[in-house]
């Protein structure tokens, strides 16, 4: 049996899951119970994650999933979040609900995607959060683009080229290659005639053209971040 405290948290956050596809924050979670202190959410929270009702999603920022619904019967109706005009959801098993589209994942940042430095040789323990929504499946990290030589893609300089690591594309993909073991770089990737081909997006850069044992694919292309000043 859960608590009614415990079983008024499962049920408000699963309420605010099916209205917004959001966790509610600790601060939101600790005004609907009326309780003093976020503490006291920590150990609801923790509680609740033990006896396998609820689970935390890492590398996300509010970010809780709601596994399996106590028995309704005589519960205390759950707190709802003001100034909605929603009515009772129909609750669906997790597997069927879709991600949040708001949600967001942290992946590594590799620094400045430059010629001359390796990818394996920037890698720091930086992390970029990421809207969950702009990645797919797989595994991804972030490169921050140095110079203009993809400017006609739309990828411009001090961007984030968010990549999905592969070591494989097909022809027309853009991806980081990195060159005789040295040299990364973000291209249009085509083979021809025997020899790969990497392409810019800039008319004033020349394609370059390999021996295919002399380019290795690291990842491919999955989204941009931007930055406004």
């Amino acid at each position: 049996m859960l608590t009614r405290k415990q079983h008024e948290l499962i049920r408000f956050i699963q309420v605010r899951l099916e209205e917004t596809g959001v966790s509610p924050s600790f601060e939101e979670m600790k005004e609907a119970l009326d309780l003093k202190s976020k503490s006291g959410v920590h150990r609801l929270i923790s509680a609740l994650e033990e006896r396998g009702f609820i689970r935390r999603l890492p590398n996300r920022a509010r970010a809780l999933e709601v596994l399996r619904q106590p028995d309704d019967v005589g519960a205390k109706p759950a707190p709802r979040a003001a100034n909605t005009n929603s009515t009772a959801a129909v609750v669906r098993p997790p597997e069927a609900r879709p991600a949040p589209a708001n949600d967001v994942i942290e992946i590594p940042l590799h620094g400045r995607i430059a010629a001359g430095v390796p990818i394996e040789a920037m890698e720091t323990a930086a992390m970029l959060p990421v809207p969950a929504a702009l990645l797919g499946a797989g595994e991804h990290y972030a490169l921050e683009v140095s110079g203009d030589s993809m400017i006609d893609a739309g990828i411009l300089d001090g961007d984030y080229a968010l990549i999905r690591r592969t070591d494989s594309a097909r022809d027309g993909e853009i991806v980081v290659a990195l060159v005789r073991g040295e040299e990364a770089t973000l291209k249009y990737l085509h083979r021809e005639h025997g020899r790969v081909r990497l392409d810019p997006a800039n008319a004033a850069y020349e394609p370059q053209i390999y021996d295919p044992r002399e380019v290795v694919v690291q990842g491919k292309l999955a989204g941009l971040l931007r930055r406004y000043h």
